[in-house]
């Protein structure tokens, strides 16, 4: 665990590589500092998911502002995925502060999620690029607006915005990354600010440490904030195939690491 004079130096700078790499598939990186907070930072449970959930309102903002300066908005898919996460992450910072405030049995419904999404994400393949568009093979809006409150729910136990489930299986659905990244980050920011608002009026209540850890998260904000901006900009550089494979490795390893912390 590091002292809190080289927390401050090493937390922006692992978030801004986090978010560089998961910006170009939607993800805003919480998920991947998870881990770094707890062993690393020493961010005690359940104050690490409000923390993290304050790491995502922090860093994307850049990347959707590069985003909207590309002329990618999100669209309906946006509005939908918001539509269903918001209120999924309310109910589940309630669940994780009057319900959950151990880890390790969530660590492995974590696993059980985030696995099966990161080896489906790596074994589909892109349509080819001059094949027409099928929306019908796309999931169903309605289908989808479940899945996002199941996904805001967990964000809302876990802190991971949503944007790292939601993100793998739409782009492994077949949507392409262009569209999805900058939904599921429009999503995860909306979602996260209503997580820490959450979590905020808790701690009122709690003897235990609900609150975000606010130096913190706004710390490993920053650095996503530069991160996720650049993110951002490489995606268009960036072949789909190459942010499938890096992006699935990255959630199984996730998932493979809570799913020991679950079991150990």
């Amino acid at each position: 665990m590091l002292s809190p004079g080289w927390s401050e130096v090493v937390a922006p700078v692992a978030a801004y590589v986090i978010a560089v790499v998961a910006t170009p598939a939607g993800i805003s990186g919480a998920v991947l500092l998870l881990p770094f907070q707890v062993s690393v930072l020493g961010t005690p449970s359940p104050a690490v998911t409000p923390t993290n959930l304050l790491y995502n309102v922090v860093s994307t903002p850049g990347a959707l502002y590069r985003y909207w300066r590309q002329g990618q908005t999100g669209g309906r898919l946006a509005l939908l995925l918001i539509g269903g996460t918001l209120p999924g992450v309310i109910a589940g910072s309630v669940i994780r502060v009057k319900l959950l405030p151990g880890p390790r049995v969530f660590d492995v419904v974590v696993a059980a999620v985030l696995i099966p999404v990161g080896v489906w994400l790596l074994l589909s393949r892109p349509a080819p690029t001059d094949a027409p568009s099928r929306p019908a093979t796309q999931i169903p809006a309605s289908l989808l607006v479940v899945l996002a409150v199941v996904v805001g729910c967990v964000g809302g136990i876990y802190g991971i915005g949503g944007g790292a489930i939601l993100a793998p299986v739409l782009i492994g659905s077949g949507r392409k990354p262009s569209e999805v990244a900058p939904a599921a980050l429009a999503s995860t920011f909306v979602t996260s600010a209503g997580g820490v608002i959450t979590f905020t009026i808790l701690s009122l209540h709690q003897h235990l440490s609900v609150a975000p850890d606010w130096p913190t998260g706004i710390a490993l904000g920053v650095g996503g904030l530069a991160g996720g901006y650049t993110g951002a900009r490489l995606q268009s550089r960036m072949p789909d195939v190459l942010i499938r494979c890096v992006v699935g490795v990255l959630v199984i390893a996730i998932g493979a690491y809570y799913l020991s912390s679950g079991l150990g």
